[in-house]
């Protein structure tokens, strides 16, 4: 990918909006751009998402073999895993305890008086028991962890294999090298889709600039500047003054090396689609190791989820506000804990936050047309979240690796 594509990837996304609202606003009576047009943008921005994502599970199986193949030894498979993990988790919490102080200071939805006759309705829906998500980490068969895109459990059976091929040593050097062969090609791959990158953006923001219902937007703008705001927040100062502490990449050139990742991220709301990218980002921008990157970048796609993390809090919590339902003291407690492990299991696909905010509304009882609203702003809130999710995983791993050059320097030595 040359330098010039996150421009190009801005000009597709800038026209595609500007365009998209001239129908909305303008043109929304005439059937051939409300309609055929608004269509065939849909189509081709859904074929340009599932081009990404048709090479997602075999990239990320085979970078997460090479990545373990690629270790020093398996020791540092299992420092590197450890840390990897933890400093997710960390992330993941950090982000809840904010959005809470932000949640209970600014008391969003008080006061408002929401009321809707939307008729969307929820599937009971219990919420993730802990043991069940670690025991389904292991599938029982693996042709259909594959075909399902169970990222998990793709995982698992990628840093299985690649654990056992670097035990093996030598006398697997050809299967060593087979998967690093695999693995230039699936990056060969990824450079030809992406170059498709800047028509597949135009497509996908035109079609949702088109299809937006500005007048939902009115009651609920408090809502939606707080949680957005947060997300940039986190974005564009918390993330790279994180790694200006611990790293020597400063802040503004990991704002710079991130661009072309945040703009990708905007427009397919995919933590998974932007997998390829967050690769390339790491490895080619900021130098991050390879067996580092690919570790960690499905890992986080799966379950580092900033962004979706703060979206459920502060949404949770306006909904119950605006249908006179508040949060008491004693809820407080399960509920951050129930958000953490639904962050965790949205998974990094479009909408995930939505429907794990979803499952809270059901389980706390609130009115099934608070769902309704929280569906009609998903859409643009999901953008900026997955930027959220991505840049996050993209700044752990850059400290993580930061960390890891010290143990690489006694191994060389």
């Amino acid at each position: 990918m040359t330098k010039s594509l996150s421009s190009r990837i801005f000009i597709g996304l800038f026209f595609g909006l500007i365009l998209g609202s001239i129908v909305q606003f303008a043109l929304n009576d005439v059937s051939f751009f409300s309609g055929t047009l608004v269509n065939a943008a849909s189509g081709i921005g859904t074929m340009f998402v599932n081009m990404i994502m048709m090479l997602v599970v075999p990239l990320v199986f085979v970078s997460i073999v090479c990545g373990v193949c690629e270790l020093q030894d398996l020791k540092s498979f299992g420092r590197l895993g450890g840390k990897t993990f933890s400093f997710y988790i960390i992330n993941t919490l950090v982000a809840i305890t904010a959005a809470f102080l932000v949640a209970m200071l600014l008391e969003p939805g008080k006061g408002v008086d929401m009321s809707s006759d939307g008729g969307v309705s929820i599937t009971a829906t219990e919420l993730p028991n802990l043991m069940q998500l670690i025991v389904s980490i292991v599938p029982n068969n693996p042709f259909a962890a594959f075909t399902s895109g169970n990222m998990l459990q793709v995982i698992f059976m990628a840093l299985l294999l690649g654990g056992v091929i670097k035990s093996m040593g030598e006398c697997v050097s050809g299967a060593v090298q087979g998967f690093q062969t695999a693995n230039k090609i699936m990056m060969r791959l990824i450079t030809v889709v992406m170059s498709l990158a800047p028509i597949g953006v135009f497509a996908l923001m035109f079609k949702l600039a088109a299809t937006l219902e500005p007048a939902i937007f009115v009651s609920v703008v408090e809502y939606l500047v707080i949680i957005l705001a947060l997300l940039l927040l986190w974005i564009f100062v918390v993330y790279p003054t994180a790694v200006s502490i611990f790293t020597p990449v400063s802040a503004s050139s990991f704002r710079e090396k991130t661009k072309e990742q945040i703009l990708f991220s905007l427009s397919t709301a995919s933590s998974n689609a932007t997998i390829p990218v967050t690769m390339r980002t790491l490895t080619d921008k900021l130098a991050v190791s390879r067996a580092v990157a690919g570790f960690g970048v499905p890992l986080g796609a799966t379950m580092n989820m900033g962004g979706v993390s703060i979206y459920i809090t502060i949404a949770i919590f306006f909904v119950a506000n605006a249908f006179g339902m508040p949060i008491t003291a004693e809820q407080i407690p399960a509920l951050l804990f129930s958000v953490f492990l639904l962050s965790v299991g949205a998974g990094g696909v479009p909408g995930g936050g939505m429907v794990m905010i979803g499952v809270l509304i059901y389980q706390l009882g609130l009115p099934v047309e608070a769902f309704a609203i929280v569906a009609a702003l998903d859409r643009i809130i999901d953008m900026v979240l997955t930027s959220c999710n991505v840049v996050g995983d993209t700044a752990v791993l850059t400290i993580v690796d930061q960390t890891e050059k010290p143990h690489q320097l006694n191994a060389e030595a």
